[in-house]
Formats: structure tokens, sequence, C-alpha cells
């Protein structure tokens, strides 16, 4: 990549530690470009304020801010849901965002003509493969530039420095620089004190936790809320019909108050190493939560063990930033058709960082009491468990008599 051929660049832009110094640090080192500054809102709320202010003042041409949350929760967040797609217990906050956003940074490169994309992503993370793949998709051939894998700078205190230096305003100082991801789904926190396994995290300090409480500042008494679902999509809650998005906006809240989705993993990055980091998603862990109790009235053995092992599979394809792929696209035809029956109603109890099972229904459930009952019926003869047994042991009978045979 010749950088005086570089004359106009299209950034992603946060307006964070990394993004706010890359715009001085691209007017130096890449001959002067104009840089437009895109944000895709993610349902990030305040962060966006000031933005364009910022953006303008440290060196950009303009900021596009983009409304993505429409799109992000219909179809990313929802997808995923249906799916039960979990990587290592992570609702893949930060990896189901990625793509709607690097798909969106190529559409307006494009339509400005860029000669190439940027990103902030650090080398050693996974975003910096999220967004590069979906930009791949949508921009082949267009050049991106990852700072972090150009410049000199080593850490978050070093581009504490250069910011510093280049006088560009900063929200955050040394003590409290947490590295975080923040949308209408989740908040990630990572670094600091953090980064020793050994530490428990701040959970009960003032500020650190921002979508909810710890549970031991949860409320003495339960919450209850009820869930409906059509065809794995949840339309309404407490009986008050409402989109998607408001109704996990709703669960953030519910949820939040009674410190549910909480979550301290170390977990396996694409790029090899482990990680630790705490994750807050309130509101997904209790849609998650609800949807999986629907499904176990309204599916069937083998589509319901089929559907947990390609779950994971699904899980992977999107933390690895491969959402724009055949593959993905199949697995979303698979999970749209198991989910034609989860239909109904679900009734959860959150209290203090639990989630309760208080009652399901669906009219097409699969549970039948009159046969499952301990107490006396008339649809199920026992007697026919003797026949099964015998068929179903009969590979086992069989190689227990050769066995025997043959002394072993």
């Amino acid at each position: 990549m010749n950088k005086d051929n570089i004359k106009k660049i299209v950034l992603a832009y946060s307006g964070g530690l990394d993004t706010s110094i890359i715009i001085p640090w691209l007017k130096e080192n890449y001959n002067n470009p104009e840089i437009i500054a895109v944000s895709g809102n993610v349902g990030q709320a305040d962060e966006l304020e000031g933005l364009e202010e910022k953006a303008i003042k440290t060196g950009a041409s303009k900021l596009y801010v983009e409304d993505l949350t429409d799109e992000f929760v219909n179809d990313m967040i929802i997808p995923a849901v249906k799916a039960g797609a979990k990587y290592e217990d992570y609702l893949l906050g930060t990896a189901l965002a990625r793509p709607i956003i690097g798909k969106r940074l190529a559409e307006i490169a494009i339509a400005e003509g860029a000669d190439a994309i940027c990103h902030g992503c650090t080398g050693k993370g996974n975003d910096q493969v999220r967004f590069e793949l979906a930009i791949k998709a949508y921009a082949p051939g267009l050049p991106i530039i990852a700072p972090w894998r150009e410049w000199d700078i080593k850490s978050r205190e070093e581009e504490i420095d250069y910011a510093e230096a280049h006088n560009v305003p900063l929200k955050i100082n040394r003590e409290t620089n947490y590295s975080k991801d923040k949308n209408l789904w989740h908040l990630s926190h990572e670094g600091l004190d953090l980064e020793d396994a050994g530490n428990e995290p701040l959970y009960e300090k003032e500020g650190f936790l921002e979508m909810g409480v710890s549970p031991l500042k949860a409320p003495d008494k339960p919450t209850y809320v009820e869930l409906e679902f059509v065809k794995g999509v949840p339309v309404a809650i407490d009986g008050e019909k409402m989109s998607a998005k408001d109704i996990i906006l709703k669960l953030n809240k519910l949820g939040g108050e009674n410190g549910i989705g909480l979550l301290d993993i170390v977990e396996n990055r694409l790029v090899g190493m482990k990680c630790r980091g705490v994750y807050e998603t309130p509101g997904g862990d209790i849609l998650y939560f609800a949807h999986n109790y629907l499904e176990t009235l309204c599916l069937d053995k083998m589509v319901m063990h089929k559907k947990q092992e390609l779950a994971i599979t699904f899980a992977d394809l999107v933390y690895n930033g491969q959402w724009y792929t055949p593959l993905r696209e199949a697995l979303s035809a698979f999970v749209d058709k198991t989910q034609e029956c989860v239909t109904g109603k679900v009734r959860v109890k959150l209290y203090k960082g639990n989630m309760i099972k208080a009652g399901a229904w669906s009219d097409y459930s699969l549970y039948s009491e009159e046969i499952a009952t301990f107490g006396e019926d008339n649809v199920y003869d026992q007697k026919d468990s003797a026949g099964f047994i015998n068929l179903w042991g009969l590979p086992i009978s069989v190689q227990a008599q050769v066995n025997k045979k043959n002394n072993k």
C-alpha cells in the first residue's frame, strides 16, 4: 500500500482512546489525508454525545452517525438468540455488533470514494478480524489500515501520553482505564486489575457496573417477568406488545436492577491467547433463558439435540467474524425451521442474580401431563417397555455372548 495514494480514509470512530488518537496519527503518517469518521450507533447511548464536535476538532472532515440499532437487533441478535449461540458462555455482545458496523463502513467508503478504511482494533484482539472480514465481504480489495499493527505505541498508557501531547480530549484517566465496549446488548470490561485472574471483579465498587448492580445490592424481593414468543422471536413483555429492541431495553432495566447477567470469564480468543473479561448482559441473559425454557416444551428430542450441537458452530462463526458466510446463512435457515412452533409464554422470577423458572405455556407443547404422570393413566402401557428394552439392548447382549464365548 503506497501511503501517498491514500488521500481519503474512512475511519471506524467511537471517540474512545484508540480512535481518538488515530485521527491525528493518520494525518501525521499518511500525508495528511481527509479523514471521514463513521460511528455505528448500536445502542451505546451517552457515548455518542459530543462525538461530532470531538471528531472535527481532532481533524476529521465530517462524522457519520449511523443508527444501526434495529438492524443490530433484528438481523444479528435475534438470530443468535434463536440459535442459542453462546461462545464459552459469552453472549457475543461485541462479536454480533462488529460485522454490521464493518458492513456500513464498507458502504460509506464506496459511496465516498475512499482510498482506505481504518479501524482502531489491536493486533491482539478479535475485533480486527470481525471488522476486516465484513469489509472484505462488501468492499473486497479496499485497503485496510490498522494503526496498532503499524505504530510504535505499545500500551494504553502510551496512548494517553500521545493524546495529551496532541491535545486530544479523553473521558478516561489512568486509574479508570478499563478497555470497554458498550452497546444495547452488553458492556464488556477488560484490563487493569482484571488482567490478574486471581482478582475478584469489583462488582460492589461505585461506577464499575454500568448496566446493573451487584447481586448483593439487588432487592430482597423477587421480580417476575413474562415473555411471549412467536416463532422464537420475543413479541411481548408482561402482556404488552412491543418490538424486540424495546423488549431488550426493558429487560436490561429489570435484569440490571436484580443483578442478572454478570459473567466473569477467561475465554479463548481467535488469535490464540486466553483473555479475562467481565461482561454485563442483563436483558440478554433473561432472553436466552426464557427462549431455551420454551424450547424444552416445543422441540422434539432429535431437533433439540442437533440444534444444541450446531449452536456451538453458530457461536464459533459469530465469534470468529464469519457472519457473512454461506455456512452461517445455512445454519440460520436450519434454526428458522426449528423455530416454527416455538410460540408461547414464559414466566421467569428474577432474584439477586438468579433466574428461576416460574411457568411456561404453549399451544405447540409436546409435553403431555397425561403421559408423563406418576398417577394412573390410560394412554401408556408400561408392559410395552419390556420389548423395547430387549430390542434396544440386543447389541449389548450379542456382544456379551461373543465375549463370553471367546473368554474375553
